[in-house]
């Protein structure tokens, strides 16, 4: 039995996927589309990062209150728009796949190697990002940290496939007129060559139009940001329909991540004892619900938002921080660890940099939109502060320890 030329087999399979509306400037097009939403993913990705897990030199505005609500929601949505972008880029390449041999030079290699490590990891990232905005985690391995480092991953394989593949760029990023994709026979060495004089519209009857491909792709885009967006910006809110999340849902007209029951929290944050303990310089004070009610309130109109994406502003009431540490003696810029009263959890402990507890809009809170909060709000008493990641607002506090 005659053994199969794989040089002949991948040109038959080249020639059979061919199609017209290939070109690599099509390519370059999606590239830089693709390009600018990784770009925003990764930088607002980034900053998201930093507020969670600060390096020595982060900062942390609090104004406007919603830079968090919008950074976030910016993060989340291009990454949603990055999907059909990064499935249309692979649609117009991977016929450049099939070609013999693999490898055919230094240069080529390292060409094939960064488009391998940017495929896999961009699937990898952008499904399980999808996913965390369910908050379903089938995966063994720690969402947060594999987010984190699969960034770093896929921006290095791009500025590497960038710095191979920069001469094919430049010489088509402005090009309008654009070399046709080789026809079935020149793919198999039989026919005329590709020129470099077919229009960008062109397209076999029957077939699309490059411009009519990218139409596509840019409505389809669109169609997915609009439709899901809408649990991060208000003004897009009547035309979410498929996020996860809805604003003016949940208790109180707010969406709720983690339940009391979740947290194992209900019977703790009901028991008739409840009080905050407040520590400062070894000395500890108790407030009891009814104390911390009795001292001045302040409302403040401010977002709660969520590192999956959704936001919502709402109104609450209760102590400002720097208040409630002034009555134990505590600076008002100090900085702080808080204690839930969750048994366990990654956020079951939080550290509030001074530049929170001394914003005037940061509260202990006791109520929301006009009521007392509700148990899965984090009754009795949570924090709110301007510009936080939700995760970071904790819910049914049980200490404040100035550090």
């Amino acid at each position: 039995m005659q053994r199969p030329d794989p040089q002949r087999l991948t040109e038959a399979l080249a020639a059979r996927f061919a199609s017209p509306t290939r070109s690599t400037r099509l390519t370059v097009v999606l590239g830089r589309w693709l390009g600018l939403s990784f770009t925003v993913c990764f930088l607002t990705g980034l900053f998201s990062h930093g507020l969670q897990n600060p390096p020595s030199w982060m900062f942390f505005p609090t104004s406007p209150v919603w830079i968090y609500q919008l950074t976030q929601g910016i993060h989340v949505t291009a990454g949603i728009a990055s999907i059909p972008l990064l499935l249309a880029k692979l649609w117009s390449v991977y016929p450049e796949l099939l070609k013999w041999p693999p490898v055919k030079s230094p240069v080529h290699a390292l060409e094939r190697a960064s488009i391998a490590i940017f495929i896999a990891s961009s699937l990898l990232q952008l499904t399980t990002g999808l996913i965390n905005t369910y908050k379903w985690y089938p995966w063994p391995f720690p969402f947060r940290e594999t987010h984190y480092w699969l960034a770093w991953v896929i921006w290095g394989s791009l500025l590497l496939h960038i710095g191979v593949k920069l001469p094919a760029i430049m010489a088509h990023w402005r090009r309008r007129a654009i070399e046709s994709p080789p026809l079935a026979g020149a793919a198999a060495g039989t026919g005329p060559k590709a020129t470099n004089s077919t229009p960008a519209a062109t397209a076999a009857p029957g077939r699309w139009s490059r411009r009519a491909f990218l139409t596509g792709v840019g409505g389809s885009t669109a169609a997915l940001v609009l439709t899901t967006a809408g649990q991060s910006f208000s003004w897009l809110g009547p035309l979410n329909l498929f996020a996860p999340r809805k604003m003016g849902t949940g208790p109180q007209s707010v969406p709720v991540n983690r339940t009391a029951n979740d947290a194992k929290v209900a019977g703790l944050a009901r028991a008739g004892g409840w009080s905050l303990t407040v520590t400062y310089q070894g000395t500890s004070r108790k407030f009891s619900l009814a104390e911390l009610r009795a001292l001045p309130q302040s409302s403040q109109e401010l977002p709660i938002a969520c590192v999956e994406g959704w936001s919502q502003m709402a109104q609450w009431r209760g102590v400002p921080m720097r208040d409630l540490l002034g009555a134990v003696g505590a600076p008002p810029d100090s900085a702080l660890r808080v204690t839930s009263l969750e048994p366990e959890g990654a956020y079951r402990l939080m550290s509030m940099p001074a530049e929170y507890t001394r914003d005037e809009r940061t509260l202990v809170a006791l109520e929301l939109n006009g009521t007392v909060l509700d148990l899965d709000h984090g009754y009795p008493a949570r924090i709110i502060a301007p510009g936080r990641p939700g995760v970071l607002q904790t819910k049914w506090l049980q200490s404040l320890e100035v550090l």
